[in-house]
This record gives structure tokens, C-alpha cells and sequence, in this order.
């Protein structure tokens, strides 16, 4: 039984360097993290300063000023499709009424959102509603917002330009000299065989 017990004396003897290390270790940790948290509000978080990436949306039909005002009463059903495309929504039971709709959430941008409502009597056109609509110009231009101006390059050389291009370029060519002509390709050639060989 003596041996016993000195058998475990040691052991807890061995681990309880482990067991002091690991409650320092967790101690520690457990200040560390108490004391960081006093830096949160002077500190920006990482979900601040790093952005997802959001996918564009653009949902429906685009409609500009032009097209609405190319709509004229009496207008079939197909020629209403010809001059806005198809509908987005289409009820079964307000067939008498075409609805365009046209959404676009872009980061960093307004939503953009627009109704036009073609209203029918049987075949024809009678009239439509719409809200402020954006001429051609004016759709493009918000798409590229989010685009920097950037300065274009000039596209035409001015005289001295020109002159200074011929200079270098005359300067380049007088720098090589011109291929020397090779020798004319032989005009006959040996037979592929012999005629007596391997018959």
C-alpha cells in the first residue's frame, strides 16, 4: 500500500506544473479579452471596415421617354409589343392591361424603380400611365455612375507631334541596315528514288 501512494504523490506532483500553466494561460486569455473590449468603441470593427460584395438586381423591362412617347392610341396589341417588348406582368384577370415594371439596386446607388401601365380596350390601345420616365441618355449616364470621370486621352496629334514622330521614325530606319537578298531556290532537284533500287 506505501508504494501505492507514493505512486500518486508523484503523479499529482508531475501534473500540477500542467494545471498552475494551464489556469495562468486561461487567466491571461480571459484578461486579455476583457481589457480589448475597452478598444472596441475607439477601434473600427472589421465588419466596418471590410464591405460584402453585393450582386446588381435589375429586374423588368427598361422603358425610356422615347418608347412611351412612340405609343399612340389605336395601337394593336402586337405593335405595343414591338415598341416595349413583353410585359412583366400579364393578369389573367386584367387582360385588358399590360404592366411594365423595371427595378434596379445597384451598392452604393439609389434604387432605381418604374411603372408603365398599357391599358386595352379588347385589341386596341386606349391609353397608358407611367411614372417620371428617363430618356435613353439619361438611363445610360446612372448606369455609369459609379464609373470615375477620367480624363481622356487627346485623340489628335498636333503638327509638332507628328513632326517628332516622322523624326524618330526616319532616325529608326537609318539605324537598319537593309536584309541582304538570298540566294534564288534551286530550280531542279534529286530524284525521291532511284530508278532501279528495291523492285
Amino acid at each position: 500500500m506505501p508504494h501505492l501512494s507514493a505512486s500518486f504523490v508523484t503523479l499529482a506532483r508531475s501534473r500540477r506544473p500542467v494545471r498552475l500553466g494551464l489556469v495562468l494561460g486561461l487567466s491571461a486569455l480571459a484578461f486579455g479579452l476583457a481589457g480589448c473590449a475597452g478598444w472596441s468603441d475607439k477601434l473600427p470593427s472589421v465588419a466596418t471596415m471590410v464591405t460584402p460584395y453585393k450582386v446588381d438586381v435589375l429586374q423588368g423591362n427598361v422603358v425610356t421617354r422615347e418608347q412611351a412617347q412612340a405609343l399612340q392610341t389605336g395601337m394593336s396589341r402586337n405593335q405595343v409589343r414591338d415598341v416595349l417588348g413583353s410585359p412583366l406582368l400579364q393578369s389573367v384577370f386584367h387582360a385588358d392591361r399590360w404592366d411594365y415594371v423595371f427595378t434596379l439596386r445597384r451598392q452604393g446607388q439609389e434604387p432605381q424603380q418604374r411603372k408603365l401601365a398599357v391599358f386595352f380596350k379588347g385589341d386596341v390601345m386606349e391609353r397608358f400611365e407611367s411614372d417620371e420616365l428617363p430618356s435613353e441618355a439619361e438611363f445610360v449616364a446612372s448606369l455609369d455612375a459609379r464609373r470615375p470621370t477620367e480624363k481622356q486621352p487627346a485623340l489628335v496629334a498636333s503638327e509638332e507631334q507628328l513632326k517628332a514622330f516622322q523624326e524618330r521614325n526616319a532616325v529608326a530606319e537609318n539605324a537598319t541596315e537593309p536584309a541582304q537578298p538570298s540566294a534564288a531556290p534551286a530550280t531542279s532537284y534529286p530524284p525521291l528514288e532511284s530508278s532501279g533500287a528495291g523492285r
